[in-house]
């Protein structure tokens, strides 16, 4: 029986509890919450924290322990974007480091026991930004009261919760302990908790309880629709959900444990975030995180927002920003004294072409099924050609694959089938029938048409643009013939869907840095989002009430392969099974790469401190820059 224990301490080596640190820390108050605490308007810090809390040792800029104090700004885009709050905080029961290691962050610690038993111990003493406390309540209310309520939550819990199609048994330990336990592993529990947009299995139940009417009359909860108006019983359910938002982060009435609490109701054209005073994290010095007193989040139009961060409008801004403001920012930053720092975006191509094999055309779909023709289209591509020209030869040639920084990677998944070899794609070419070629030099389908891709996209970057119009260069020197068609995203995706669209560009894969212990779906044929499987991938979301069973043995045999991965108890044996995906990729050519580790532009104050230097940019895992933990980062006077 493998057991294994996970705390804050033992899986980073940068975090003890407090009693390896010192037997009563030397608390010091966040000055701006002292005239508060001398009032009695709140406790002291060291009744505010939990009794074991979270202490950071190691500062990822290498410029901690910083001070308390100051305020931030920001620019966003729209109203959505508080969200982004969500994902810069990284609160998570568990989270990753910098190395993209595992770790315990709102939970003391957790243990796993055979892959199938969770046990998950709190923090005593943790509260939520208002003072009350955060206990294994929170998490009863979430699945006995939405989980498993079928007039709240029709299709049941959450597909991760389920395996074979089989709720787990959840147990209330204790006030600070819960469990959750399946009969079979479930390999996707814990990556789900510490993911961008998390499963979150807690909510503030004490606050969320006002409008659940098992706990409150209907009439009183009627109250918190807007005018008051009365209402059907089952309209509960649309105002409890107005209200928990834990992830769009847009009620500021919402409990939060994230460093800083919204406070701005919206719509508005300026967001505050105030310091939660109730948060969980330290640092060795006694003082409670995080640093910034206030962040500022300002709407701006997309398009203004390089120019406003390049004249110093903004503290710290990385969205809205890309590779071809870099020249700009450089120039603006002598004047305004802003730092600009290059991060690497984590995508596993920068853009990838998807031949789609559920196309309804069927010389086309035949053509997309044929490893060959995926091969001498991606032998086609000169990748070094996009990165000098388009990228400034600062990203990588690769195809859509896993980088460098993962520890799965090999150099092979990078370049088999993805060099530039205009000689074998015509060989491969000639080999799949595709040998007859009109007076234009374009080859001829075996129908008689000529061989014209026409690649639908619906991005509006004009990187994505110039690379699709290089390709298309590159591929008349092998007989084919690229047109591109811009669509609106619905209108995209309906067209790769319905199988009307041949071949689509779109990014690339974004599990980008796996580990053993990482999900490998989206390298199979699992979801209907799979741009060159959306109906086998379909089958597999509906449980083959649509779509379509994969029916070609090349990309099948990679559900095997991740049922292998799904039934491994050991990093080992699921490392075999990455290996077995990846490299089935790598020689199918299921989709052409074309660059990765293109570089992402940080703007940051001259006054600010801690932010690394270099760094990874990536939705998941880390939100963008949560993976470095601006609760950390601090100005200086």
């Amino acid at each position: 029986m493998k057991r294994r224990t996970f705390t804050a301490a033992m899986a980073l080596g940068a975090f003890a509890p407090p009693s390896l640190l010192r037997a009563e820390p030397a608390w010091r108050e966040t000055p701006s919450l002292a005239e508060q605490v001398k009032s009695g308007a709140l406790p002291p810090v060291e009744k505010r924290v939990p009794q074991q809390p979270f202490i950071v040792k190691h500062f990822d800029g290498g410029e901690g322990p910083g001070k308390p104090g100051g305020e931030v700004n920001m620019l966003i885009a729209n109203a959505r974007d508080t969200r982004l709050m969500t994902l810069y905080s990284n609160s998570r029961l568990m989270t990753y480091d910098a190395n993209f290691k595992l770790f315990s962050d709102i939970l003391e610690s957790y243990d796993v026991k055979d892959g199938r038993e969770f046990t998950l111990k709190l923090r005593a003493g943790h509260k939520w930004s208002d003072g009350h406390p955060f206990t294994t309540e929170d998490f009863r209310y979430f699945w006995e009261d939405l989980a498993t309520n079928k007039e709240y939550t029709p299709g049941g819990p959450p597909v991760v919760l389920m395996v074979d199609d089989k709720p787990p048994k959840f147990e209330v330990v204790d006030e600070v302990t819960v469990k959750y336990s399946w009969d079979k592993p479930n390999p996707y529990f814990i990556e789900s908790q510490a993911q961008a947009a998390p499963l979150w299995l807690f909510r503030p139940a004490h606050y969320l309880k006002k409008f659940n009417p098992k706990y409150t009359p209907l009439e009183e909860i009627a109250k918190s629709a807007k005018g008051g108006e009365a209402m059907e019983k089952t309209n509960w359910v649309q105002i409890h959900r107005r209200h928990d938002v834990m992830y769009n982060n847009d009620n500021p009435d919402l409990p939060t444990l994230n460093p800083w609490k919204l406070v701005t109701k919206p719509p508005a054209q300026r967001f505050a975030f105030e310091r939660n005073p109730y948060y969980y994290r330290v640092d060795e010095k006694g003082q409670q995180l995080p640093y910034f007193d206030r962040v500022i989040f300002t709407i701006a139009a997309a398009n203004l927002v390089p120019a406003k961060a390049g004249l110093g409008e903004a503290d710290l801004q990385c969205r809205y920003l890309n590779m071809r403001d870099y020249t700009f920012l450089q120039k603006s930053a002598k004047t305004s004294g802003v730092l600009v720092r290059l991060w690497e975006q984590g995508s596993c191509s920068q853009m990838a072409l998807y031949p789609n094999m559920n196309a309804k055309d069927e010389t086309w779909r035949k053509l997309n099924r044929d490893a060959r023709f995926r091969r001498a289209l991606s032998l086609g591509v000169d990748r070094d050609e996009l990165n000098e020209v388009i990228f400034l030869g600062l990203a990588r040639p690769s195809a859509n694959t896993i980088m460098q920084r993962s520890v799965l990677f090999k150099p092979e998944y990078a370049t088999k089938w993805a060099t530039h070899d205009p000689k074998q794609a015509n060989e491969l070419l000639d080999d799949v029938g595709l040998a007859k070629r009109g007076s234009d030099g374009i080859r001829l389908l075996p129908d008689g048409r000529s061989a014209i891709i026409i690649i639908e996209h619906s991005s509006e970057a004009s990187e994505d643009s110039d690379a699709l119009s290089m390709i298309a260069d590159q591929w008349k020197k092998i007989g084919i013939k690229l047109l591109t068609k811009p669509q609106t995203l619905n209108t995209f995706r309906l067209r790769v869907f319905s199988g009307e669209a041949i071949m689509t560009a779109y990014a690339g894969y974004t599990t980008a840095v796996p580990s053993p212990e990482s999900d490998p779906k989206e390298f199979c044929p699992t979801m209907q989002g799979g741009l060159q499987w959306p109906r086998w991938g379909m089958f597999i979301e509906s449980k083959g009430k649509q779509g379509d069973q994969c029916d070609l043995q090349e990309a099948c045999v990679l559900l095997d392969y991740l049922n292998e991965w799904a039934s491994a108890t050991g990093a080992d044996a699921r490392r075999t099974a990455w290996q077995k995906i990846l490299q089935t990729n790598a020689d199918q050519v299921f989709s052409i790469g074309t660059v990765n580790g293109v570089l992402q532009p940080i703007v940051v104050s001259p006054k600010m401190r801690n932010v690394p230097k270099e760094g990874y940019y990536a939705w998941d895992p880390g939100g963008y820059i949560g993976l470095y933990r601006p609760d950390t980062f601090w100005l200086t006077s």
